[in-house]
C-alpha cells in the first residue's frame, strides 16, 4: 500500500508540474534533439601509431602483445604500426589493392620485416606485419596481439605485400 501511495504522489506531482509548466513541457516534448554532428575517427598520435618504418612497425606490435583492444580490427592495427589509419576498409580490400598495384607477392618467399602479410579467413581476410623470420605480428593470435613463427598459424595464407606506409598503394 505504501508503494502505492508513493506512485501516486509522484505521479501527481509530475501532472501537477506538467500543468504548471504546460509550455515548457510541451516545447520539449514537441522539440526533437539536435541531431548529433558526425565525429571523424580519432586522429593517431605519436604515443600509439608507429613512426613509418618498417622496423616501427615490429616495434608497435611488440609493444602492444597481449594487448585485445584490437580484436576484429587487423587491419587498423597494422595500419596503426605503421602510423596511419584509415587507409583500407578491411584486409581483403587491402590485399585485393596489393594484388591491382603489382606490390603483391605470392611466390611463397619469406616477407621481409614490416610486410603485410594476408589471409583469406572471413569476407573482410585478416592481416599482420611480418617479423622477417617466417613468421608474423598480428591481432587475433591466441586472442590478442601476439607474434606466430609461420605464416600457417591462420589458414588460407594469400602472401604479403611490400613493407611500406600504407597510402592505397
Amino acid at each position: 500500500m505504501r508503494n502505492h501511495l508513493l506512485g501516486r504522489a509522484a505521479a501527481t506531482g509530475l501532472a501537477a508540474a506538467l500543468i504548471l509548466a504546460p509550455l515548457t513541457a510541451q516545447t520539449a516534448l514537441a522539440a526533437p534533439a539536435p541531431a548529433a554532428e558526425p565525429t571523424a575517427p580519432a586522429a593517431v598520435t605519436p604515443f600509439d601509431a608507429g613512426d613509418g618504418t618498417a622496423q616501427g612497425a615490429v616495434e608497435w606490435f611488440e609493444a602492444r602483445a597481449g594487448d585485445t583492444s584490437y580484436e576484429g580490427m587487423c587491419e587498423m592495427a597494422a595500419e596503426n604500426a605503421w602510423g596511419v589509419t584509415g587507409v583500407w576498409p578491411s584486409a581483403i580490400d587491402h590485399w585485393n589493392g596489393a594484388v591491382a598495384a603489382g606490390k603483391a607477392h605470392t611466390d611463397g618467399s619469406t616477407p621481409p620485416a614490416g610486410a603485410f602479410v594476408y589471409w583469406n579467413i572471413s569476407q573482410y581476410g585478416h592481416v599482420g606485419i611480418a617479423d622477417g623470420n617466417g613468421g608474423f605480428h598480428s591481432s587475433s593470435v591466441n586472442g590478442a596481439i601476439g607474434h606466430a613463427d609461420s605464416t600457417s598459424y591462420f589458414a588460407n595464407y594469400l602472401g604479403w605485400s611490400d613493407p611500406q606506409v600504407p597510402a592505397g598503394l
